[in-house]
């Protein structure tokens, strides 16, 4: 490890030019940001900043790579198979509440990122992790008989995109949900699919509190 890699002072400047490129983009998008706005925004000087990155695509890239390997180091042991029994005993994945305090604790930069003004290219590198890193484990327990039904690479597209869309608007609506709750959620859309827990919901409805006098 470099000394550079250790020295606070460096740190500290990715740190604020890191949290100046979040904000920057969700007020006017990444292809309206120049260094400028980087290095006022976060107060520092341009030499500061060309110490560190090339350009602000450098920024950039630098900082999606931070947060997939952030991601990776959290999911690198997970299974998806280990989701349905965890939910059978009405308990959490740990790995995805994980996931969740994660995306909370970057919560500036991938709301950022993943919002309207932000990039759609890290949208595909986020689909292409959650691909590479959880559901391709899915893989061998794919019958030939389901791949009749639906193939691998179509069920695999759908859990990604359908994740992606799940974290997108937990974002977009205020973040309400804790990260326990919202592993809860993404576990049974999973494993249940939307249309599941619909007619769950229709043949076990909730019961109704009694009325009080």
């Amino acid at each position: 490890m470099s000394e550079q890699s250790v020295d606070p002072r460096i740190v500290r400047t990715k740190k604020m030019l890191k949290e100046a490129l979040a904000e920057l983009i969700e007020e006017k998008g990444f292809d309206a940001i120049t260094v400028k706005d980087l290095t006022t925004r976060a107060g520092l000087n341009r030499g500061t900043f060309y110490l560190n990155y090339v350009d602000k695509y450098d920024l950039l890239e630098k900082s999606e790579e931070e947060a997939l390997q952030g991601l990776s180091e959290i999911t690198r042991h997970a299974n998806p198979l280990e989701v349905r029994q965890y939910l059978a005993r009405k308990e959490v994945y740990p790995p995805l509440i994980r996931v969740f305090e994660y995306l909370i604790e970057h919560k500036a930069f991938f709301k950022a990122i993943l919002g309207p003004k932000g990039n759609p290219t890290f949208q595909k590198k986020l689909r292409d992790f959650m691909e590479t890193n959880f559901y391709e484990k899915l893989i061998p327990l794919h019958t030939h008989d389901a791949a009749k039904v639906v193939p691998i690479d179509y069920l695999i597209a759908y859990f990604t995109s359908a994740n992606l869309g799940v974290i997108q608007h937990w974002f977009e609506s205020g973040m309400k949900y804790t990260p326990r709750e919202m592993a809860t959620m993404m576990a049974s859309l999973s494993l249940n699919g939307p249309t599941g827990l619909l007619f769950s919901t229709i043949a076990h409805p909730a019961k109704e509190p009694p009325d009080h006098p």
